[in-house]
């Protein structure tokens, strides 16, 4: 390697070995300083430890208190049939989430690195599994999910604008709403991680304010007797749809590993992991089922089912000429869930790429702001492609049997851990029977899940084994194909160029 080539391990491994001095980037003047000072205070390139505990509380609730809990909780409802037993599936959602929490901060306290479910299958089930995991989360189940939420911010950030119900707003211009809250989550965790960690605190107080003006409201409808949803609450329920009761109230709770994903960045995370998890799904049980509470106090069961954003019409009873500061809240909700689950994914991508199962680009950071910015660009790029796709709706539902089938696995591994090497450090240790529940858990939800949509499970798993053939002829061989890696460095160059990004410095021996 010639003498002009930086020193500091900051550009590209990919393919140098094998490279002659003609292909070697050429930095100008001004990228060199900036590449051997690293950033302007002179700290190596590499994620940060930036995130605090009020922060991590932050990303985790503000990540799971989506749309979910002020849209649809007419799903439970609807497999459950009876007001008593909708309220005990959101208790037992809540319990089983914790339990999953608890065994990924087990796993995350064990393996103090970024990438949550991609990374814990990699180390308990080979490179394979985890491939397959994060092919089908990165060219659909990511994307398609964060558009599903920006189209819902589109759609209750404008609603306001259009109150009655005779005048539909159109929808490219709620695409259009949900392309800019998605453009601007991305701008946010690219310039910096503690903008992103600030933004997604102010978000989380106002969604949090949101359930709290619920439940108040809902208090105050006690006290006024209207208690009618609540006599006899039990009558009527059926066990039929339990489990897609279930995966209703769950999905509200989706996103309690999205902490893990990001635990290089985490300051004290063998502490501060458990203790975010418990301060978290405490605080989102507690607030989900006392706002389902207040939403029968406003409403009967039959007109719980028949509204489509049950929060919305909350309002519309019981705050009067405020009614319209709930579609706000609603997409407040929904702008932080996004802001948050970009932070939490595009760290598994990342870290993904870090052992060569993703493009080499993807494991790049800003050199200034200490952001995984190719990576960061992806995840937004296709979340932007989603929001204009006609079945993007469709599309999530293919993917629950992925969600559940790794928890189950990973749970299952953890036991298995616990069994073949008994003798790795536990910083933090569940208590042995949480994973075994949890287990069984998650895969009588896949056994309902497939019992009830078959094509839907059946779709989904042929869109996971499409990794299949790029596994085998991109990333388990030694050497790939010598016209691939060529176009390989000659993107990374560019990007490296273009965005000034570099790999993470390693540590000198």
């Amino acid at each position: 390697m010639s003498s002009n080539m930086l020193s500091e391990g900051h550009i590209s491994e990919i393919g140098l070995e094998d490279l002659s001095d003609s292909d070697e980037i050429d930095f100008g003047k001004d990228d060199k300083e900036i590449l051997l000072s690293n950033s302007e205070d002179g700290s190596t390139v590499k994620l940060q430890r930036q995130i605090t505990l009020l922060s991590g509380v932050a990303i985790n609730v503000g990540t799971i208190i989506g749309s979910g809990i002020f849209v649809s909780p007419k799903g439970v409802l609807l497999g459950v049939s009876s007001v008593g037993m909708t309220l005990i599936v959101w208790v037992l959602a809540g319990i089983i989430s914790l339990l999953g929490a608890l065994c990924f901060a087990e796993l995350g306290t064990m393996f103090p690195s970024s990438g949550g479910f991609y990374f814990y299958l990699r180390e308990i089930y080979g490179e394979f599994a985890a491939f397959l995991f994060l092919w089908v989360s990165l060219i659909m189940q990511v994307p398609a999910s964060c558009a599903v939420v920006a189209i819902t911010f589109g759609r209750y950030a404008v609603q306001p604008f259009f109150p009655s119900a005779d005048c539909e707003p159109p929808m490219f211009a709620i695409q259009l709403l949900a392309l800019n809250s998605v453009l601007l989550c991305g701008f946010f965790n690219i310039f910096s991680v503690r903008l992103t960690t600030a933004v997604q605190n102010i978000f989380t107080v106002f969604k949090m304010l949101a359930l709290t003006i619920i439940i108040v409201m809902g208090a105050v409808q006690i006290f006024r007797g209207e208690t009618t949803s609540f006599e006899n609450s039990f009558e009527g329920t059926t066990y039929g749809g339990l489990g897609n009761a279930l995966y209703s109230g769950l999905f509200s709770y989706a996103g309690w590993y999205n902490l893990n994903n990001v635990v290089e960045e985490l300051k004290n995370p063998y502490k501060n992991l458990p203790r975010a998890i418990y301060i978290t799904m405490t605080i989102v049980t507690i607030f989900y089922v006392f706002a389902n509470v207040a939403y029968f106090t406003a409403m009967t069961p039959q007109e719980l089912l028949a509204s489509d954003a049950v929060a919305v019409t909350f309002g519309i009873k019981v705050l009067g000429v405020f009614a319209w500061c709930m579609p706000v809240f609603v997409a407040m909700s929904t702008f932080g869930s996004n802001n948050g689950s970009l932070l939490g994914l595009s760290r598994m991508f990342f870290v993904g790429a870090r052992d060569r199962q993703l493009p080499n680009v993807l494991a790049m950071i800003d050199i200034k702001r200490k952001t995984p910015m190719p990576s960061l660009l992806v995840v937004t790029f296709l979340t932007c492609v989603y929001v204009f796709a006609k079945d993007v709706y469709t599309l999530i539902n293919y993917f629950n049997f992925v969600l559940w089938t790794s928890s189950g696995a990973l749970s299952a591994g953890l036991l298995y851990l616990r069994w073949k090497k008994p003798e790795m450090s536990r910083p933090y240790k569940v208590f042995i029977g949480l994973p075994i529940f949890f287990t069984i858990a998650s895969f009588a939800l896949v056994v309902l899940g497939t019992i009830s949509a078959p094509l839907d499970t059946l779709i989904g798993v042929a869109i996971t084994l499409t990794g299949v053939p790029f596994y085998f002829i991109l990333i388990r061989p030694a050497k790939i194909p010598k016209f691939l890696h060529k176009i390989e460095v000659g993107v990374t160059h560019w990007c490296q160029k273009l965005f000034l990004v570099t790999n993470e410095e390693k540590k000198k021996k």
